[in-house]
């Protein structure tokens, strides 16, 4: 009878963890970037995504993950894995001299292609968080189109 109530403790202990296990582990999506309109295949192509409006879209604060991959054509691809469900914002920049920054003029206007989530008009200024923010609540794929000034 002790070695029965035993094994049946053993089993609900283990229910219970693997229960406590599934509703506790949160999902996480991927989110694929691809980048159009890169006009010369040369240097690099820089990402950083964000979660809030902290930060964005110029500075590092607030990027979550970014990275950069070659720009070997007119169009590149990124990934950002372990992401959970929620809202995102990305940029995005071509830098063709490898120096890991966007170059701007003494105005501050960019010299070097770029490109923000959902492709908002650009006027005076950067554009806002909420404008270039988009929700994640699966695997995702956007697509951005590199602007040169």
């Amino acid at each position: 009878m002790v070695k029965i109530l035993q094994v049946f403790s053993l089993a609900i202990a283990t229910s219970t963890s693997l229960i406590a296990s599934t509703t506790l582990a949160q999902p996480s999506h991927k989110l694929t970037v691809v980048v159009d309109g890169i006009a010369r295949p040369r240097g690099q192509v820089c990402f950083r995504l964000y979660d809030k409006d902290k930060g964005f879209p110029q500075s590092d604060a607030g990027v979550i993950q970014s990275g950069c991959t070659n720009a070997q054509r007119s169009s590149v691809v990124a990934e950002f894995r372990g992401l959970q469900s929620g809202t995102y914002a990305v940029t995005v920049f071509h830098d063709e001299n490898n120096d890991q920054k966007l170059n701007t003029n003494f105005l501050g206007i960019p010299r070097e292609g770029f490109a923000i989530s959902n492709n908002p008009p650009i006027k005076i200024g950067a554009p806002k968080f909420n404008n270039a923010s988009f929700s994640v609540e699966g695997d995702t794929t956007i697509r951005v189109n590199m602007r040169y000034l």
